[in-house]
């Protein structure tokens, strides 16, 4: 079976297919709904948006015009990361559901702990109070799973300690030479699945020599090698792309990497 059509299990039962198709950076309209329905055809069925992509109507139509059973496609969308109150969560998630035409989706996020024009501020009772939102949101029945982006150990830790119902999910930059591993245990340990972006390091890994050399041995290209490494570590990989043939080859991940290379690869730092 192709890892596309493989799950993961979030600690809630919710099976996630192991790789999903990134639209960050894909432009609403046709490159998106071409692009995600290419995807579709090709046999993923885990499409990630956000509501700051600016794409959620071309993914939603996308997914609607499939011919695919809704129950089939996983979709996940973000809250946007300068929401920083209750209502103003709740207001934006009905937006997205509006954008995206569906019933429900299968996992929200905030988007990150801060806005992104304030990277690295403290906003831990802002995130507190939103994480309710997102609560009564997981409650209602419209949304399968919720959980984080971008958040490390420390605003982790404020959700778990106040929380009705755990983050299922944190998405990080997640790449060979950038594997965040203090975050990444720490969700492991707690039963948080890690899903990767970025897992090619939006593009710029693709001209490490070494790993293109790795890639040959195993006869296979160097973002696949790049997706492969991402699965055989525990975590998602959300690989973006608007090329049809790179949208494929991007989930013929079936090799695998042996112990020895992961050892290698695992070792590299500052890859790109």
């Amino acid at each position: 079976m192709k890892i596309a059509a493989e799950s993961f299990v979030l600690e809630n039962g919710v099976k996630i297919p192991k790789i999903g198709f990134g639209t960050w950076q894909i432009p609403n309209g046709e490159i998106a709904y071409n692009s995600v329905a290419f995807a579709l055809k090709n046999g993923y069925r885990h499409i990630d948006t956000a509501r700051g992509y600016g794409n959620e109507e071309s993914v939603g139509k996308a997914v609607r015009d499939s011919g695919i059973d809704r129950s089939e496609i996983f979709i996940t969308s973000k809250l946007p990361a300068e929401i920083k109150n209750y209502e103003a969560a709740l207001k934006s998630f009905d937006e997205t559901m509006e954008n995206l035409g569906l019933d429900y989706i299968d996992l929200y996020l905030i988007h990150a702990p801060w806005p992104w024009h304030e990277i690295g501020a403290d906003y831990t009772k802002e995130n507190i109070e939103v994480w309710k939102a997102m609560e009564k949101i997981y409650e209602s029945g419209r949304c399968r799973a919720i959980g984080v982006s971008n958040f490390n150990v420390e605003d982790l830790t404020a959700i778990l300690e106040t929380c009705k119902v755990k983050p299922l999910v944190n998405q990080i930059r997640y790449f060979i030479g950038y594997t965040q591993e203090e975050v990444t245990k720490f969700c492991q340990k707690n039963n948080i699945l890690v899903e990767g972006y970025s897992p090619l390091a939006t593009g710029a890994i693709l001209k490490n020599e070494t790993l293109a050399a790795l890639a040959e041995k195993y006869n296979v290209s160097l973002p696949q090698l790049c997706i492969r490494y991402v699965l055989q570590k525990d975590v998602l990989p959300l690989p973006k792309s608007t090329h049809p043939e790179y949208i494929a080859k991007n989930a013929e991940v079936d090799f695998v990497i042996s112990e020895e290379d992961m050892r290698y690869l695992d070792g590299l730092r500052d890859t790109v």
